[in-house]
């Protein structure tokens, strides 16, 4: 009699696994989380009142804001995040612009959100994201290659010790890369 109740468990299962599994995900529970990015919002962003364009850019491009902290960095704060830059020359004239006024940080996450971030702010500089990529966020409201308003983490080690920096949620040890 226990064989014949088999049949009928596994047409239960079969017809509403799939659905309650369905319902399950989209509640979040046990849903997997996205990949985790740092970007920043810097003065010229800020102070060109950019700030709600740039986040309606941000949740329109389907990521979340996962937390935010405006802070004002001194020259100490901003020569240990842009540390790998330290022996370049344009370091001074970056940490003096990066001090010049506070900067919005958050963390951002979606499915693959480091070069999602990137593509939507576009190239390091301003004045070719203009051209090649027009709509992105740095055409919108950028000037050159070290005023180009925002920042994004290049890589996962570079997210991790970049969100560590602001919110203290990993490791934060000195990562190399490229991105001002």
């Amino acid at each position: 009699m226990a064989r014949a109740t088999w049949p009928a468990a596994g047409a239960f299962v079969s017809r509403w696994l799939p659905p309650l599994l369905l319902l399950f995900l989209i509640s979040g529970c046990g849903a997997v989380e996205g990949e985790r990015t740092l970007a920043m919002i810097k003065p010229d962003g800020l102070s060109g009142n950019y700030t709600e364009n740039i986040k309606a850019d941000i949740l329109g491009s389907g990521f979340r804001i996962i937390k935010e902290i405006q802070v004002q960095l001194d020259a100490e704060r901003a020569s240990l995040f842009y540390a790998e830059h330290s022996g370049r020359s344009f370091f001074d004239s970056l940490i003096k612009y990066i001090t010049s006024g506070p900067v919005l940080a958050m963390v951002l996450e979606k499915p693959d959100a480091i070069a999602q971030w990137r593509a939507l702010i576009g190239p390091t500089d301003a004045r070719k994201a203009k051209t090649s990529h027009p709509n992105s966020i740095r055409a919108m409201c950028g000037l050159d290659s070290e005023k180009n308003c925002v920042h994004g983490s290049d890589s996962l080690e570079s997210a991790a010790r970049e969100i560590s920096f602001f919110f203290g949620d990993a490791d934060s040890e000195t990562v190399e890369h490229d991105e001002l």
